[in-house]
């Protein structure tokens, strides 16, 4: 069985080597050939995370049976991310092997009952956080909270469009200006095309209406 290892730690004073020596261990126990070890130091809540998505683009190109974690809070960020990983690695064949807690050998009929099982938790926790979200709107309506843009309120955008395209007139990259404004990229180049687009349209307003001269030559009377 050809399998991935992935360490994760939280913070840059830990380190991943007890993981990855536990875990060589571990598939050497399971007979395993181990194909690569991913390392990365990642808070649990991060949704960027490459070496996981290196492991994930590892097992979608079918070339690895099992990913192996010391636990599986090293790599789910939560119940719903779990399930979703699981489930796209039971489409590949792929089974996630936790050396410490549960193991979801997807392979077999026992690891896909807990990934059923957890599927359904995930739905559950998905429709508690719609309701709080709905309890939570409804309580600050009830306390007199106007929701949404208020009339006559820019947005962020148009607020810093001036700012904006006087940066650009002084040469500066849309990168740099938007690093500075804590803007994307794409939002500093939208400003600077509807302001050409304005430009433009001001500029053929502004043209003279010349008459119209007939070329016909007039009939005498």
């Amino acid at each position: 069985m050809r399998a991935a290892i992935y360490c994760r730690v939280s913070t840059t004073d830990q380190s991943c080597q007890r993981q990855e020596r536990e875990l060589k261990a571990y598939a050497k126990r399971l007979g395993c050939k181990v194909v690569g070890v991913f390392s990365e130091t990642a808070s649990g809540a991060k949704d960027d995370r490459i070496e996981r998505k290196r492991v994930m683009a590892l097992a979608q190109a079918l070339e690895i049976d099992a990913i192996l974690v010391s636990e599986l809070t090293r790599w789910g960020r939560s119940m719903i991310d779990l399930v979703q990983t699981l489930q796209a690695l039971q489409t590949w064949k792929v089974s996630i092997l936790a050396m410490n807690g549960l193991q979801f050998d997807l392979t077999t009929p026992h690891g896909k009952l807990i990934a059923s099982v957890l599927a359904s938790l995930a739905e559950f926790e998905r429709d508690l956080l719609r309701e709080r979200v709905r309890s939570g709107l409804a309580a600050a309506k009830a306390r007199g909270v106007k929701l949404g843009r208020q009339p006559g309120q820019r947005p962020k955008s148009d607020r810093l469009a001036p700012r904006v395209l006087g940066m650009v007139e002084e040469g500066r990259s849309y990168r740099d200006v938007a690093k500075e404004l804590k803007l994307s990229k794409n939002t500093v180049a939208e400003i600077v095309r509807r302001n050409r687009l304005t430009n433009t349209v001001d500029k053929r307003s502004r043209k003279p209406n010349h008459p119209i001269i007939s070329s016909q030559t007039p009939t005498s009377g």
